[in-house]
């Protein structure tokens, strides 16, 4: 009677190769996982300055009253939370009002809602929000992404 099964050598030649292939697919496995982050980063940043441009087209058609603008935000919305929560319409007395955003989104690559903020009075690479308006938002994470670019330049 013969006894099947494997030898120890064939166990540990099958868990070698196996042990080869898993090293060489987590790197790969990784550049999925940042290529991921960075399409979805892409994404929420286009959707919050689609959602500021909503804003901005809002208040300049009047639909927004000018009490719920401040002085010099050239029609931007004051903070990102301002975008959740919504603005009363202009002369409308059912008491509705128009939202932009469902949530601030989180950031995928840095896993909070922090995002950096320019106003319109800002300068176009400036790093410090004036706090007068939100024009646009950008990352706070300083990496760099799989094309070689700043997160934080990304438009």
């Amino acid at each position: 009677m013969t006894q099947r099964g494997f030898t120890f050598i064939e166990l540990l030649v099958v868990t070698s190769i196996v042990l080869i292939l898993a090293s060489a697919i987590q790197p790969l496995a990784r550049v999925t996982i940042q290529r991921t982050r960075e399409a979805e980063l892409r994404r929420v940043l286009r959707d919050m300055r689609t959602a500021i441009d909503k804003f901005k087209d809002a208040a300049d058609a009047g639909q927004i009253p000018t009490t719920e603008l401040k002085a010099n935000s050239e029609g931007y919305p004051p903070d990102l939370q301002t975008l959740v929560d919504g603005v009363s319409v202009a002369n409308d007395a059912t008491g509705r009002k128009l939202k932009f955003l469902r949530r601030i989104p989180m950031d995928p690559t840095m896993g909070d809602d922090e995002w950096g903020l320019r106003a319109y009075q800002d300068k176009p690479d400036s790093s410090s929000w004036s706090g007068q308006n939100v024009y646009d938002v950008y990352s706070k994470n300083q990496g760099t992404a799989l094309d070689g670019s700043k997160y934080r330049d990304w438009n």
